[in-house]
């Protein structure tokens, strides 16, 4: 078994593995279990291995997009944007922005990550119609018809979106050979 980009026990602690009772048909092929209060839990090996995946996708473009409508994940997404050079969209996303050139803040991303396909509908729906691949967070709730790449996990946690979106921007500065500093409490990831 190929050994981990970072130990269990940390994915573990931040509880990235953690579903819910919903359950979509997208997201069955993810669940590694269903504890007997019917709570899903994902399996942490695929996780990793998209992580780093989507840490590849990334590290060789240079216009990305991630998007979150969520609270959750607004600390951890500027983060990643700030340290990986990609712009980001907190909170609602203008309809328009990928699609309408004459839109003053109009953005013709090359790869566009979004933190949960239900709430950021609008950003899917603009990228697919652009032909813009996209990098997906999902929860065992969610559809993800239109995802290229889907990151099965707890994306409704802070402590989980702070620890993967760390993990991400480690291997694209990795990847593009540069210096990687921060820490996962930069990421508003707290003990």
């Amino acid at each position: 078994m190929k050994n981990l980009l970072i130990p269990r026990e940390k994915y573990l602690s931040a509880g990235v593995h953690i579903g819910m009772t919903s359950k979509t048909a997208d997201m069955k092929r993810f669940i590694y279990k269903i504890r007997p209060n019917g709570l899903a839990v994902l399996n942490v090996g695929i996780l990793d291995r998209r992580i780093d995946l989507a840490a590849s996708m990334i590290a060789g473009r240079k216009n990305v997009l991630i998007a979150s409508k969520k609270d959750n994940a607004n600390e951890a997404v500027a983060k990643f944007a700030e340290l990986t050079g990609s712009r980001a969209v907190i909170g609602r996303f203008m309809p328009g922005s990928l699609t309408n050139p004459t839109y003053r803040d109009f953005f013709e991303p090359e790869l566009v990550i979004v933190t949960d396909p239900f709430n950021d509908k609008q950003v899917i729906k603009e990228a697919v119609q652009m032909r813009i691949p996209i990098i997906g967070f999902a929860g065992t709730y969610n559809e993800t018809s239109f995802i290229d790449l889907v990151l099965p996990c707890n994306n409704k946690g802070k402590k989980s979106m702070a620890l993967i979106l760390w993990l991400m921007a480690r291997l694209v500065a990795e990847k593009r050979g540069q210096q990687f500093d921060a820490k996962p409490e930069d990421f508003g990831y707290a003990e």
